[in-house]
């Protein structure tokens, strides 16, 4: 069984007034990034976009250069003050009505970023997912017990968004009967594109406050009864954040709700849709269960998706860029999505080689001190999937193109429908 699944196609419409504009939310849900993104790769790898709906900004698509930056956090900034990590923000001096800062520590420089990342990231270190490990192989095994093989479901809802939302709450030891309330807080707060009108805004705002209130209660049941390893009690038990303002809990909460839903729920999907597209990479994941190879395989998936498309920083103060005149509060994309695809570091980038030698060197999880904190999480999660996949001899089929979202910066997917049969 076998569903034609359309290619990005070769070349950008020589109408488009703005080809390359790659922050354009349509080019992402219409799957059509592709092409001028290797334009720029191969003719202007850091270009500057003067006129987007975000106003103007530096496009970087290659993989030195997004290394290069990353390496130098002082000078490219991450802070909420300058706009934060999404080409979006304009930054604090120039906020519209509806729209309030909300602090994040990935949106923080050092020393701030340092003390507060330092509070959760042993919530993720190797002790905690060997902790986890068993749970996380139970719990997805029980999940694909449930999915109907030969009828027709949507991948996304039955299987991405399950997964991933358990571990929310599991994370957070968030009422397990409400845990769904945290993918609708995900997708809200996660949009960029929530910021055009003033009713979007106050809707995302609304989102924020809703999701605030719940977990203020949540706080304050853990300040009188703390647990040993969820986020909210590593939080209240650290000088580093158990001081926050309102804005900067929603901010945090914002971070690892969005990072640790989206990054997960689409490498999931794109489980899915990539292996499909590339059924002789599918085909060595069928013959060959070595736990090795679905490692691998799951960096090589996360190359290829990118969950997130870009990260953006802002010049402290004018520096030349690779020749290029970069002034002080410049907006900067880098395109992870981009740089996964580099030719001179990933050849033939636009595949899946499930055994592709060098793919753990993916910046899916970013590079440098903002390096996403809970990789180690979703990798474990992406690669129990594969694994529990591979014992049932499972093969999914995608039946029809999916439904994307619309954005530059969640790179994922709304919908999906497949059918699944053994091999």
């Amino acid at each position: 069984m076998a569903t034609q699944i359309r290619t990005a196609p070769e070349s950008t419409d020589p109408l488009d007034p703005n080809p390359l504009d790659v922050s354009r939310a349509e080019l992402w849900s219409e799957d059509r990034w592709q092409e001028p993104m290797r334009q720029l790769r191969a003719k202007a790898p850091i270009y500057r976009c003067e006129d987007s709906k975000f106003g103007p900004y530096w496009s970087v698509t290659t993989y030195k250069p997004i290394q290069h930056i990353e390496a130098l956090p002082k000078i490219f900034s991450s802070s909420w003050e300058y706009g934060g990590i999404t080409v979006a923000g304009d930054g604090i001096e120039h906020l519209k009505e509806g729209e309030m800062p909300m602090p994040m520590f990935i949106a923080m420089d050092p020393p701030q970023h340092t003390a507060q990342r330092r509070t959760v990231a042993p919530a993720f270190g190797p002790s905690e997912i060997e902790r986890m490990r068993a749970d996380t192989q139970a719990r997805t095994a029980a999940l694909i017990d449930t999915l109907p093989i030969g009828e027709t479901f949507d991948w996304v809802e039955r299987l991405s968004i399950e997964l991933t939302t358990d571990m929310l709450a599991i994370l957070f030891d968030f009422p397990w009967e409400e845990r769904h309330r945290l993918t609708g807080w995900s997708d809200a707060l996660g949009d960029i594109e929530s910021f055009d009108t003033l009713e979007k805004r106050q809707m995302r705002l609304a989102k924020a406050f809703e999701m605030g209130a719940a977990f203020k209660q949540l706080w304050d049941a853990k300040a009188q009864n703390p647990g040993e390893h969820d986020l909210i009690s590593i939080m209240l038990q650290s000088d580093a954040m158990k001081h926050m303002s309102e804005n900067e809990f929603m901010g945090n909460l914002i971070l690892l709700i969005v990072g640790g839903n989206d990054t997960t729920r689409n490498s999931m999907s794109a489980y899915a849709y990539g292996l499909h597209k590339f059924p002789e990479e599918r085909a060595k994941l069928e013959t060959n269960h070595d736990p090795e190879l679905a490692v691998n395989a799951m960096h090589e998936i996360l190359r290829w998706q990118t969950p997130l498309a870009h990260m953006r920083r802002t010049a402290t103060e004018d520096i030349e860029l690779f020749g290029h005149e970069i002034k002080a509060r410049d907006k900067i994309a880098l395109w992870y999505a981009s740089a996964n695809r580099d030719e001179s570091v990933f050849p033939d980038g636009d595949r899946i080689i499930v055994d592709r030698e060098n793919a753990r060197r993916h910046l899916a999880f970013g590079y440098g001190i903002h390096r996403c904190v809970g990789a180690r999480v979703a990798e474990l999660q992406l690669t129990t999937l594969i694994s529990e996949m591979q014992r049932r001899r499972l093969r999914v089929n995608v039946l029809a193109e999916p439904e994307r979202v619309h954005a530059s910066f969640v790179h994922g997917y709304r919908h999906m429908p497949v059918q699944l049969e053994k091999y």
